[in-house]
């Protein structure tokens, strides 16, 4: 009686350490709103999200998809105060790693619990999206000086994660050495390794400054005619996207209406001087017959999944080599939505340029921290099985227990945002003043979108998944030809 007793209790424990968040499955969670919002049901998305977030204590994923789904809704006020809500996690997380970095760092000691029982603190280039996607729902009520304080704070929030990572680098070596694990994901066999070696993976700097974010600040900063500002966004964003005229057109066009004053003047801020540390605005006279800078961001398909797979890795347990079954995160791209490659402008193609891949950088996120990973799993797989033999000598039924739940429990952490678009593609043209036909592809069923433009600078933003649109600010769309193009406004 007391060797069950002993048993249960040692499986109850077992379990109890390991977290009730082991057993919850957030792709799966994710696929099921993800379906309503690609059909265009976007209160049956947030029900779904509400109903697998119950508890009081929100997490960071529910502030990230509930402001992406308020968005697509056409909520914008809710969708920044959901997104502000998880700026806030965000905030406090670069506060403590600025007041105590060793601490933050101290987690890559800690190897008894599964990574997926581990407080999300958010991946890289999601904490960087969420400020951009902040300023773009700010462009798109013009409220460029709202963007202009969103983007400072994206900036700020780079060079936070840069000193963190390069400290994270030299702790984990240190941490492999130590523990004497030499296992690269390339030496994981049945890996999908050259998902994480692709060239457009390869050739990203980081796994979270984006290219378009900084493009977008270089927009935000010449509208507000601080040209000095402007140029640095520009350059920045040729340095991570080289050879890409789109960019490297934004600095000629910068240096000319810097000695021309026939180009368009800033756009009026809402509060003149009362920002500290900000430069003498320029003030431009407009001329009568003046056309517009108008920036279209099209925003596609949905961010990839991450899944898990079990790989069979050698281990030395006890002096032993043993073959182990260890599960291991792999992305899964998303299919939802057919890439948008150009649009129609009052009946004439519009190329657009890609600026940002966050399937690329997800899938640069988990290479970089691949390492990290298989340390983590590797070490924590020698002590459970160092456990469970242990208690075998004292009452094998116990470490069968364990064994058991250490089967069960076992499995990579799947959580990331879905809801955040896969693709940032974008076209600067001149317009004139009044209203213009913005059409999309046929396979989104022709939606045609009207702009109307009435300010020297402008951004016009829209939102594809599956085939939904969604415009925002200064864009209406029409009553699609197609019954299949069920279509959304933001306003």
């Amino acid at each position: 009686m007391k060797s069950r007793v002993f048993t249960f209790a040692a499986l109850f424990v077992a379990l109890q350490l390991t977290g009730c968040s082991v057993f919850r499955s957030y792709d799966s969670e994710l696929q099921e709103t993800n379906q309503h919002l690609s059909s265009g049901n976007i209160d049956a998305a947030l029900a779904v999200l509400e109903k697998n977030n119950t508890g009081e204590d929100k997490d960071l994923l529910y502030y990230f998809e509930k402001g992406e789904l308020l968005r697509s809704k056409g909520d914008l006020s809710g969708s920044q105060t959901a997104w502000r809500a998880a700026d806030g996690l965000v905030f406090k997380w670069e506060e403590a790693v600025k007041l105590d970095t060793e601490k933050d760092l101290s987690q890559f000691g800690s190897y008894p619990g599964n990574d997926k029982v581990r407080r999300y603190e958010g991946y890289d280039y999601e904490k960087v999206m969420l400020t951009t996607q902040m300023a773009l729902n700010l462009l798109a009520q013009n409220d460029f000086d709202g963007a202009r304080t969103e983007i400072k704070k994206t900036h700020e929030r780079e060079a936070v994660i840069a000193e963190l990572r390069d400290k994270e680098y030299l702790k984990r070596e240190e941490e492999a050495e130590k523990e004497g694990v030499t296992t690269e994901y390339k030496d994981l066999r049945g890996y999908p390794v050259a998902a994480l070696d692709a060239p457009e993976v390869i050739g990203l700097k980081n796994s979270y400054q984006s290219a378009f974010s900084h493009y977008l600040s270089g927009f935000v900063y010449e509208a507000l005619g601080e040209q000095g500002l402007a140029a640095p966004g520009y350059r920045k964003a040729a340095e991570l996207l080289p050879n890409t005229p789109l960019l490297e057109q934004a600095l000629l066009d910068l240096d000319k209406s810097t000695d021309n004053s026939s180009e368009p003047a800033p756009v009026a801020s809402k509060d003149k001087g009362k920002r500290k540390g900000k430069a003498k605005e320029v003030v431009v006279e407009k001329p009568k017959s003046q056309d517009s800078d108008v920036l279209i961001v099209v925003q596609s398909g949905l961010a990839p999944a991450r899944d898990s797979i079990r790989i069979p890795l050698p281990l030395v347990i006890s002096g032993n080599l043993v073959i182990t079954p260890l599960s291991f995160p792999i992305i899964r791209e998303d299919t939802s939505t057919a890439h948008v490659g150009q649009v129609t402008l009052d009946d004439k193609s519009l190329s657009l340029t890609t600026l940002n891949s966050t399937s690329a950088m997800s899938r640069r996120a988990l290479r970089d921290d691949m390492p990290g990973i298989i340390l983590r799993t590797s070490v924590r797989a020698v002590t459970r099985a160092v456990t469970q033999k242990q208690l075998n000598d004292v009452n094998p039924l116990a470490g069968l227990a364990v064994g058991i739940a250490s089967a069960i429990t076992e499995g990579a952490d799947t959580r990331t945002w879905r809801t955040l678009p896969n693709e940032t593609l974008v076209a600067r043209v001149r317009l004139s003043p009044g209203e213009h036909q913005l059409s999309l592809p046929s396979g989104l069923g022709g939606s045609k979108i009207v702009v109307k433009v009435d300010r020297p600078y402008q951004v016009v933003s829209l939102r594809v998944v599956g085939n939904q649109v969604f415009a925002a600010g200064s864009a209406r769309l029409l009553t699609p030809p197609a019954p299949a193009a069920a279509v959304a406004t933001l306003k």
